[in-house]
């Protein structure tokens, strides 16, 4: 748009005093002029397209230098500061991933049970091997705990229970 501006004033000004004002190099204007103008824009269309995709893709997770090597990959000719400039321009901003919290304390002093099914999770009958979890869900009211205990033949339910606080009882 810039290069175009200065184009069509060239006959009625000098082509420096216009790049000045346009706040673009004359060197830049020249080489626009040897290549065409539509060229450098739909190549620019497709380049901020392909980042939006990729950015998406992602699920907003890429940055300037992850995505100037998946650009190159693809065949752009693109440096890690123009991308970090369109990403900018296309308010492509990272999502910082959140961090895994540890919530299991293996570090007690209590005893550690026997391991008695040595992963045979395959056994010959119902009602002999039974398996237990416990998983913490979010509710509007806070935090439930949910135990639940599986027969591991016919893989049902043979109990479970729901409660707001993980007590050993």
């Amino acid at each position: 748009m810039k290069y175009g501006f200065v184009q069509s004033q060239q006959t009625d000004y000098p082509v420096t005093a216009l790049c000045r004002v346009m706040q673009v190099s004359t060197s830049a204007y020249y080489a626009w002029c040897g290549r065409g103008g539509e060229i450098i824009e739909s190549e620019t269309w497709r380049l901020c397209h392909r980042m939006k995709a990729l950015f998406a893709e992602s699920r907003q997770s890429l940055g300037s230098r992850q995505m100037m090597k998946q650009l190159r990959k693809e065949g752009f000719q693109i440096g890690r500061y123009r991308v970090r400039k369109l990403m900018k321009q296309l308010h492509l901003v990272v999502r910082k991933k959140k961090r895994f919290v540890l919530t299991t304390d293996s570090g007690h002093g209590l005893p550690v049970a026997e391991n008695l099914l040595n992963r045979d999770f395959e056994p010959t009958g119902k009602d002999r091997v039974w398996t237990t979890d416990i998983t913490y869900i979010w509710t509007l009211q806070g935090w439930v705990y949910l135990a639940v205990v599986i027969d591991l033949y016919s893989r049902r339910v043979v109990g479970w229970h729901l409660d707001r606080q993980m007590a050993t009882s």
